[in-house]
């Protein structure tokens, strides 16, 4: 299995894995949704539904595949996708936190771009 085929399934699998432990957890109302997308390379673990005073609609985790590296545009999760991913095997110069700006992630353990 490519790198490619291989950093699509682990992503598939840790974002299902979250999604089902928080399901089990959810308020009446709310709804955990899952969007693969393997033609371009986008994974997103969406929350929504209503809460009692209003919508929610929101994105937990957004994970992309970029020239080769593992992108993470949003993480709201506790301890980060980008933990589980390097348990799992993934070198740290394979993994972008988007969600800093370019300037500060060459202060971190990961990728600049």
């Amino acid at each position: 299995m490519d790198k490619t085929a291989k950093y699509r399934q682990l992503i598939k699998d840790l974002l299902s894995k979250y999604a089902e432990w928080v399901s089990r957890q959810l308020e009446p109302g709310m709804e955990t949704r899952l969007i693969f997308d393997d033609d371009r390379d986008e994974y997103l673990w969406l929350q929504i539904g209503w809460s009692p005073q209003n919508r929610v609609y929101g994105t937990t985790l957004h994970v992309r595949l970029h020239n080769g590296k593992i992108w993470i545009e949003q993480d709201w999760t506790e301890d980060g996708i980008a933990t589980e991913l390097v348990k799992a095997g993934v070198p740290k110069d394979d993994i972008v936190l988007a969600f800093h700006e370019p300037e500060i992630r060459s202060m971190t353990e990961f990728a600049v771009a």
